[in-house]
């Protein structure tokens, strides 16, 4: 029997610019279609900038909900209006702990350092069994292959275990990254004397 996860809120990590393929603002359009056609909220940074605004605008007007968190004082990003509800926290670190709090898994659209630096901090929790909330990557035009395969050299390396390496998910397609996400088993948690802080 296939394990089926309840997905009520994904949080999505994306670049607050578009980029130069149009591929990338397309897709996420497609993603938020999606989402809203599921029911599931988007969480994300609550920024109005960049492939940010393109997935959030698009569960709003196919009728979703979609929860901001957005960091006070942002020197780039302004917060996106009209969200269904907008949390404004005091760092960038607050806004990774909430956005992986609100969420009962998470995605990351192409983006740069702030992209990577959220969904590598919430696979690093991940890894250490601290959630068990599933992980991928939407893989647009192959714009994470040469990430995925520093990954797969991480592994041949021996400095990365294989049972890691598989954490992540990766499609082109937003449905199916989807279907990944809420049917992937979720990894066994470490002994809890292994770390001191709770699961979320």
């Amino acid at each position: 029997m296939m394990f089926r996860r309840q997905l009520e809120r994904v949080a999505v990590y994306c670049a607050s610019n578009p980029g130069r393929d149009p591929a990338f603002s397309r897709i996420a359009a497609e993603l938020g279609a999606e989402l809203a056609r599921r029911g599931i909220e988007l969480v994300y940074g609550g920024s109005d900038a960049g492939l940010m605004r393109i997935v959030a605008s698009s569960v709003l007007a196919n009728g979703g909900r979609v929860t901001g968190v957005h960091p006070e004082g942002h020197p780039i990003e302004d917060p996106q209006r009209n969200l269904t509800q907008l949390y404004v926290v005091k760092s960038m670190a607050e806004r990774k702990a909430k956005m992986l709090e609100l969420a009962d898994a998470w995605l990351a659209l192409p983006g740069g350092f702030g992209t990577l630096d959220e969904f590598f901090d919430a696979i690093c929790l991940l890894q250490l069994g601290i959630h068990r909330k599933p992980c991928g990557l939407l893989n647009i035009h192959g714009y994470y292959d040469h990430l995925l395969a520093f990954l797969n050299h991480a592994e041949f390396s021996g400095l990365l275990k294989p049972e890691h390496r598989r954490l992540i998910n990766a499609s082109a397609s937003p449905a199916e990254l989807i279907d990944l996400l809420a049917t992937r088993a979720a990894p066994a948690l470490l002994p809890a004397e292994k770390h001191d802080r709770a699961a979320v």
